[in-house]
């Protein structure tokens, strides 16, 4: 990417995660399940639940403020407004658009984007793009997921690894020779069945059968996810290392969207990144989709571990079948 003018990075991350706290134990009482079998298998020791009169937007509100605190830049400063998600709190309007009205940026154009668990790394990419064409100059990008609504928590294969949360960062324009140096984005919509909710679209509209056949939870194929997820993370990451021409041994950390924890040790091994680089939340809070990686990246920043001129990693996947990277020069 040529960014010789002038470089577009993150200059303000948030991050919100709902109190209630859903362990591996109380999991045992609701499905045939157990702490040692989930642990063992995910990685995954407990998970966040937002309230049942909460929405996505709380969540992607308080999430972004934060972003735009951290930025220094005020609310009329911000003028795009990007919220991926595939829990939006309806059909229409967009999550984006109740979030421009909750923050008060009037000045903000707003849409939502879905790329399931990518779709942080595909509004990244957005922003990005608008920022560099000089139609926008200050884009909010929220990841935000509600997914314990549409979790069968009759299902242990699925209702054990997802929980809730909302991530966010505001990208402006930077030094020429820090912020974004590179991203890869993918699709492969032949897997798109592999990860899904069936019903609830126009191809299946909400009825009473759809309700009864749990058409509206989410459907996945764990197996064909793992091996599509470890092989797309790590060719991904190496294509975003060869276009910034850094080399493995030069990136500070990889931050990778938190699904599995087998997955993230297979893809870190293959890419002969030490583990101590990698920045894990997975534990307290299982697959938030979108949101993982802009929660750790979040949690990063705000614990110091994130310092100036820092090559960070950041990859994911998801359904779509979607994945991505992106590289950053980090910017403190």
């Amino acid at each position: 990417m040529d960014n010789t003018e002038f470089g577009i990075g993150i200059i303000g991350t948030g991050s919100y995660i709902p109190d209630n706290i859903l362990t591996n134990k109380e999991l045992e009482s609701i499905v045939d399940t157990s702490d040692e079998w989930i642990t063992t298998r995910t990685g995954i020791k407990e998970r966040r639940i937002l309230d049942k009169s909460k929405a996505t937007s709380y969540m992607a509100k308080i999430a972004g403020q934060r972003a735009i605190d951290a930025s220094g830049l005020g609310s009329d400063d911000i003028d795009m407004i990007i919220v991926t998600t595939v829990t939006p709190d309806m059909a229409f309007p967009s999550t984006a658009c109740i979030v421009q009205e909750k923050l008060g940026l009037k000045n903000a154009a707003a849409f939502d984007l879905e790329a399931a668990c990518t779709g942080f790394i595909y509004g990244l990419s957005t922003g990005y793009s608008f920022i560099k064409s000089g139609l926008y100059q200050n884009v909010l990008v929220i990841s935000a997921d509600n997914l314990s609504k549409i979790i069968d928590w009759e299902d242990r294969n699925t209702c054990v690894l997802f929980g809730d949360g909302a991530g966010a960062v505001v990208l402006s324009k930077v030094e020429s020779n820090k912020g974004i140096m590179s991203i890869k984005l993918g699709a492969d919509g032949s897997g798109g069945d592999l990860l899904s909710q069936p019903a609830g679209g126009s191809l299946r509209p909400s009825t009473l059968e759809t309700v009864k056949d749990k058409l509206h939870f989410i459907k996945m194929e764990g197996n064909s996810v793992f091996k599509f997820a470890v092989k797309t993370m790590v060719e991904s990451s190496k294509q975003v290392m060869e276009e910034s021409e850094v080399k493995i041994q030069e990136i500070d950390h990889l931050i990778p969207h938190q699904a599995n924890m087998r997955i993230i040790e297979s893809a870190s091994k293959r890419l002969k990144i030490d583990l101590d680089k990698v920045q894990l939340n997975l534990e307290k809070y299982g697959n938030m989709s979108s949101a993982s990686i802009p929660v750790a990246l979040d949690e990063a920043v705000r614990s110091g571990k994130l310092h100036d001129n820092e090559n960070v990693l950041l990859v994911g996947f998801g359904g779509g079948l979607t994945w991505g990277a992106t590289l950053l020069k980090w910017k403190s």
